[in-house]
């Protein structure tokens, strides 16, 4: 069954949890019914009150106790919610242990100018960045780090299944996701625009002078950046092992590289030379 999301007095009446509602949120882990709806499904007080501030809610089911926290919001919102039981609430969660509220959020749906803020800010790309879990840290990184943007390749995993949203933290409230052809927007960019990607024969990080806009290309677990992308990076980066020879792991998990790729970027922008 398929409810309306474009009009919030039709979604979902309130009153039981029906078998019906407990079959459509758990649709809502497959990526063509989240398409086709507009919809995603977050899981938790921590995530679904940091979307709260800045994403529609079209419908929550909750523990009374959430709900009691929330009334406020909740009236000046106008979104539908259902009291459940915890045997209710395990019925409709994706976790292993569910927690106090489930929520249905709006797809956003943001036009941008990928070129002029990769111009004027620090920016990630992923390139078919595959495991969901791996994409939800990798959000919940660039909001630490300040990163306000992230595009994906239509190859990358969706950024609102329910585990990367979880992965997230709330973090995808303030940071936008944009999908595209990355080799289009490298080929947008205005000139001298640096693009930066992670190579085994790149330099040395930390003894390279990064600058503070640009993009940041990180590529897929096993195959690092695709050679249609990486033809365009225009700064090759090396994460070195230490010490200097040492027979050590293949490659690092793309989330721990992004964590210090960016961090390397921040040190220096505290830290000026």
């Amino acid at each position: 069954m398929c409810w309306n999301v474009c009009d919030n007095s039709t979604i979902f009446p309130t009153g039981m949890l029906s078998k019906n509602k407990i079959k459509y949120l758990r649709s809502l882990e497959k990526k063509k019914q989240r398409q086709a709806e507009g919809v995603f499904l977050a899981e938790g007080h921590k995530t679904v009150d940091d979307l709260l501030a800045t994403m529609s809610c079209v419908y929550a089911a909750a523990l009374p106790e959430w709900i009691e926290n929330n009334a406020g919001i909740i009236r000046r919102e106008g979104f539908p919610v259902d009291a459940i039981t915890p045997d209710e609430l395990s019925k409709v969660s994706l976790l292993e242990h569910p927690q106090d509220v489930v929520a249905v959020f709006r797809i956003p749906h943001e036009e941008v100018d990928g070129a002029k803020i990769v111009a004027s800010s620090l920016c990630l790309a992923l390139d078919d960045v595959q495991n969901p879990g791996n994409l939800g840290t990798i959000i919940r990184l660039a909001d630490w780090f300040g990163i306000g943007h992230i595009f994906c390749s239509p190859s990358t995993a969706d950024a609102y299944n329910p585990k990367t949203i979880q992965a997230t933290m709330g973090a995808i409230a303030r940071v936008g996701i944009h999908e595209c052809d990355l080799v289009e927007l490298i080929r947008s960019l205005p000139d001298h625009t640096p693009v930066y990607g992670t190579f085994l024969d790149g330099d040395n990080i930390y003894g390279k002078r990064l600058q503070q806009h640009g993009l940041i290309v990180m590529g897929n677990e096993g195959n690092g950046i695709s050679d249609r992308v990486g033809g365009l990076v225009t700064d090759r980066l090396l994460i070195p092992n230490y010490p200097d020879g040492r027979a050590t792991s293949e490659s690092l998990n793309v989330s721990i590289a992004t964590a210090i790729v960016c961090g390397e970027f921040r040190r220096q922008a505290l830290s000026p030379q």
